[in-house]
């Protein structure tokens, strides 16, 4: 069915015990200022809204801005969420993988995470857009596997439901990439970026397999999360005056993704990772695979460009 084992997934997730309390603590103070942002700018359109006798339609429309306020601070942080947090993690991770002492320098393990990640990308900028890169060739891989189905005369609805299946499962392929990055301790990141991306496009077809089945169990079960949470999201909001329930649920949704983000997508990472580095023992990248991306890809070519100038730099 699928090819990793849960059990070492779930042993590298408690061996990094401190990463996901961090996690916690940040993705729920994102829920938080979701609530705070989204019940308070409620309250004041509120009351603003008394004095013109429609109280509750300004409430909606400040609940609206509020949230949108929030969402747009979301945005602007999440540079520094991919560097300081999600990176180091997966640098300690990848160590756990390799059955590497964490700690060997009697750093804290968050401390050490970083320390790893700051060694390969000097600057948070430097691995956002290589992580950027990394995306965009994904979604042209993705379109050379789904393409086959749409070319079969017949197919073209079922290959567009399949090709949206794989890209929501495909979501942790650009950290599987970085993990392969921090695990050869590449001093040429571009270049590591690109050989690993050809390797995964060597092994697609194993890859998505396992992506999608990790998809499905995971959005069940953010699912699950979500039903539970929408009571108390829903009674949280009764507390703000004016507020309308479809904040409420609003709220729950933002909740169950901060848990998905926090505990279960390093669970995917840490499954997906086993697959990726498992598939490809003994591998080289295939120039015919290469050639393909750099056809298809204007990011995978500019990515090649980087990794010749990184090069450049070290001779």
């Amino acid at each position: 069915m699928w090819d990793f084992s849960i059990g070492r997934a779930i042993g590298i997730l408690a061996g990094t015990l401190p990463f996901i309390a961090l996690r916690i603590v940040i993705y729920f103070t994102i829920t938080l200022a979701y609530v705070l942002g989204t019940g308070g700018a409620a309250g004041v359109g509120y009351g603003m809204g008394m004095m013109f006798g429609s109280g509750e339609d300004f409430a909606v429309w400040g609940g609206i801005l509020g949230f949108g306020m929030v969402s747009f601070a979301v945005y602007w942080i999440r540079e520094w969420l991919l560097y300081m947090v999600k990176a180091a993690h997966i640098a300690v991770m990848v160590e756990l993988y390799e059955g590497r002492r964490l700690m060997p320098d009697g750093k804290g393990q968050i401390a050490h995470g970083r320390a790893v990640v700051e060694s390969r990308f000097a600057e948070a900028n430097l691995l956002f857009v290589l992580d950027q890169l990394i995306k965009g060739v994904i979604r042209a891989i993705t379109g050379i596997i789904g393409g086959i189905g749409m070319a079969i005369p017949g197919l073209e609805g079922v290959a567009r439901f399949v090709n949206t299946v794989i890209r929501l499962s495909l979501t942790y392929v650009d950290e599987i990439i970085l993990a392969h990055n921090i695990r050869t301790n590449s001093q040429n990141p571009w270049e590591t970026g690109r050989q690993g991306l050809v390797l995964y496009a060597q092994n697609g077809g194993r890859m998505v397999k396992n992506a999608v089945w990790l998809a499905i169990v995971l959005w069940l079960v953010t699912a699950v999360i979500f039903v539970l949470l929408i009571g108390p999201a829903l009674a949280l909001v009764s507390l703000f005056p004016g507020a309308a329930s479809g904040f409420g649920i609003a709220i729950a949704v933002v909740g169950a993704l901060a848990l998905k983000a926090a505990v279960l997508e390093p669970f995917a990472i840490a499954a997906l990772m086993q697959v990726y580095f498992q598939a490809i023992e003994g591998q080289r990248p295939d120039p015919a695979w290469d050639a393909k991306l750099a056809s298809v890809s204007r990011k995978f070519q500019d990515l090649k460009d980087r990794a010749l100038a990184a090069a450049g730099q070290e001779a």
